[in-house]
């Protein structure tokens, strides 16, 4: 966080019992039914997105998503690989003749392999389990080789749409990026939010802007940016978002949350709060730079946003483009 002097602060060193506490306090378990498997977008109501499209003044649309190509930045961590693009008919085919048994018409045809998580992506609720839980208490036995049975990805196709909000970070701080390991608390996001004449409530999509993805393409290359160290969202941060009842945050980094980790005792657990536990719809390696200069340059921080998944049955996440639409 940001200290009255300017300075970033070192945050307090946390630990298991603090997450823990976290958990308990924003379990949003039940709270919609024992059977629901949408968790905040639960917020969203039609009222709200009809009041989002009031926010289109300029027929404005600006997209969020990195290009799917072989240019990403997956390094092969858990086996996510950028995109493979491959042409299954093409020019070449059309003039050999492979292609003649078709009366005058040639075309073209491709394919791509990719996991569903190597570019801008959302997390299903399916996507991350704690201590043998994914939301709203289903267990482990609920995703096979065959896909997850529960909190899939395809249930949110439709639910994706409503008002937005950019909080700039790195602008707020006067730089132009955050550095890695710095972590955004819940006094940050509020301060970002006032300073940009915004107001966050229940039912918004918040982009949270750290500016790693600039700070890559400043050094030319993608670096550690995947599951390396990055800027990010804090445990502290949950009493912010979970307190506002937003429905769903997105960040321009590979993992959302503040990397290193502040305790060593559990691999992302600022997941383990916001995902697991309250239900939370998490968005990842979302492109904000033209979003941002953008709403620098209007001094305007809030649009519709329509970024609903690819209905991909029973999948633990999707790729998508995001846009904010001004």
């Amino acid at each position: 966080m940001i200290t009255d002097t300017g300075e970033v602060s070192t945050p307090k060193q946390v630990t298991i019992d603090d997450v823990h506490a976290l958990c308990e306090r924003y379990r949003t378990w039940g709270k919609w039914g024992p059977d629901d498997q949408l968790g905040t977008l639960n917020y969203i109501e039609p009222e709200m997105v009809v009041a989002a499209a009031g926010l289109v003044r300029q027929g404005k649309v600006i997209s969020c998503a990195l290009p799917y190509d072989g240019d990403g930045p997956q390094n092969g961590w858990g086996g996510r690989v950028n995109p493979l693009h491959f042409m299954l008919q093409d020019g070449g085919d059309a003039v050999i003749g492979a292609q003649d048994h078709m009366a005058k018409l040639r075309y073209a045809d491709d394919a791509i392999y990719m996991p569903l998580q190597c570019g801008t992506q959302w997390d299903a609720l399916s996507h991350v389990f704690y201590e043998g839980k994914m939301y709203n208490g289903y267990g482990l036995e609920h995703v096979s080789s065959t896909g997850a049975e529960k909190n899939a990805i395809h249930l949110a196709t439709e639910k994706v749409v409503g008002r937005g909000v950019l909080l700039d970070i790195p602008r707020h701080r006067g730089v132009p990026w955050l550095e890695p390991g710095q972590g955004i608390d819940s006094a940050e996001l509020a301060a970002c939010a006032a300073a940009q004449g915004v107001t966050v409530g229940r039912g918004d999509f918040v982009l949270v802007r750290t500016g790693h993805i600039a700070l890559c393409r400043e050094q030319g290359s993608w670096g550690t940016y995947a599951a390396g160290d990055a800027p990010g969202l804090s445990l502290d941060s949950a009493h912010w978002i979970c307190g506002n009842e937003i429905a769903g945050v997105a960040t321009d980094t590979w993992g959302m949350e503040v990397r290193p980790n502040e305790l060593d005792a559990i691999f992302q657990p600022v997941h383990i709060v916001l995902l697991v536990n309250a239900g939370l719809l998490i968005g990842e390696i979302f492109d904000l730079e033209k979003l941002a200069q953008d709403c620098a340059d209007d001094g305007v921080y809030e649009f519709m946003f329509a970024a609903g998944p690819l209905p991909f049955t029973k999948a633990v996440g999707s790729p998508l483009n995001p846009m904010a639409i001004k």
